[in-house]
């Protein structure tokens, strides 16, 4: 898969956290080739990614209650198609 494609694990990350959490800014990025051949790498190339997201509905939240409000909005991808995932979270103006 190219730098520049998305593949469907990462479009869909993109689409639940936009719907969810309704993001001013929201970067998701393809980690995976950084672990080819370590442990949770499936062979998909969509196992790791990092996530930068801005949102309005992270004021007043904890780090752990913004990672936590992510892992819901991405529901089973997290159990099933995503092995690791760093999250950045922030509300606007952090």
């Amino acid at each position: 898969m190219s730098m520049d494609s998305k593949g469907p694990v990462q479009t869909a990350i993109e689409t639940r956290l936009t719907e969810a959490l309704q993001p001013g800014q929201l970067t998701v990025t393809n980690d995976s080739g950084q672990h080819r051949g370590h442990a949770g790498d499936d062979g998909s190339g969509e196992s790791h990614f990092s996530v930068a997201i801005e949102s309005a509905a992270f004021t007043g939240k904890t780090r752990v209650e913004r990672q936590r409000m992510v892992n819901r909005a991405l529901g089973d991808l997290m159990q099933s198609r995503v092995h690791a995932m760093r999250i950045k979270a922030r509300a606007p103006g952090e």
